[in-house]
């Protein structure tokens, strides 16, 4: 599906299709601050969902009030390729899509939604953590810090050894590719077949540097619910080994653990280069994106 032709032109064509849009906008129950349409693949077609129909694909235009807005849709499918290809992450099926004037939009299939139509169960950390923007704020998925989001799996999750690995993963992975957006609902907990939870598929993963000046971490209390900062992270102002080792020991990984998860990061991998190559980004956010991972290995070899 990587080159499909969309039968729609893009939001901004005209104000008809904005208006037909917007009506399908209406029927998504995914919460989230950018533009999202639900698709449904009919005779091998893709065409948004009508009314009382069950969406299994969702649509993510070229959004809007951010720096390089057309990368966007190829800056997310890079980043998850990168995520499930090089570092065996479980993400969420995706492609680049195009609109009939070629402008592109990212595509991922929805995994809460069952074969026959129905939905597994599931529930984002901001929901797990008990945090609304009534009780917590308009900021309430960003106060937290990832080792109390950590935790929330113990609580949860009955095979929380298994799946506390891959949310440590996880989270090494958004700080190496500039993800500083991996706020609490983009982390969830979805029905397993058994009835149980696990950790779900990735999802949401972009490099967010590419398009606005923002933090390390979107959880505004880092990695640590106290003020720790290893003597590196004090001396660079970024988190290095020690910090993420820490992190690993307080959500319930030991030591030897943690070191083989954190080994994989830690080593230059030949094939992000490649994927990058081989991406929808122009050539100078290629270059760009590709800096910012050498950087950030950089300061994740730091003890």
């Amino acid at each position: 599906m990587k080159n499909y032709i969309l039968a729609y032109d893009p939001p901004q064509h005209s104000e008809e299709v904005a208006e037909l849009f917007m009506e399908n906008r209406k029927r998504i129950s995914i919460s989230g601050v950018q533009e999202k349409l639900s698709l449904l693949l009919d005779k091998n077609v893709l065409r948004l969902t009508q009314a009382g129909e069950q969406g299994t694909y969702l649509l993510k235009p070229i959004p809007r009030d951010l720096k390089k807005v057309d990368q966007v849709p190829a800056n997310e499918h890079l980043t998850m390729q990168i995520a499930q290809q090089v570092y065996g992450i479980n993400t969420a099926e995706n492609a680049v899509v195009f609109f009939k004037d070629g402008t592109p939009a990212y595509l991922t299939k929805r995994f809460d939604v069952k074969l026959d139509g129905g939905k597994w169960r599931k529930e984002d950390f901001a929901s797990l953590a008990g945090k609304t923007k009534d009780n917590a704020g308009a900021d309430f998925k960003y106060t937290y810090s990832y080792e109390e989001a950590g935790l929330l799996i113990q609580k949860y999750v009955p095979a929380w050894r298994v799946e506390i690995e891959k949310y440590f993963s996880l989270v090494v992975f958004n700080y190496l590719f500039s993800n500083g957006d991996a706020h609490l609902k983009n982390f969830s907990l979805l029905e397993s077949t058994s009835g149980d939870y696990l950790l779900s598929p990735a999802y949401d993963l972009i490099n967010t540097r590419l398009h606005v000046d923002d933090a390390d971490f979107a959880l505004n209390k880092g990695l640590f619910a106290d003020d720790y900062k290893s003597e590196s992270y004090k001396k660079f102002g970024h988190a290095g080994k020690t910090d993420f080792s820490e992190l690993a020991e307080r959500v319930g990984i030991s030591k030897s653990r943690a070191n083989k998860l954190l080994s994989v990061f830690l080593e230059k991998q030949l094939f992000v280069e490649p994927l990058v190559k081989q991406s929808f980004l122009s050539e100078s956010n290629k270059r760009g994106y590709y800096l910012m991972y050498q950087t950030k290995l950089n300061f994740l070899l730091e003890k």
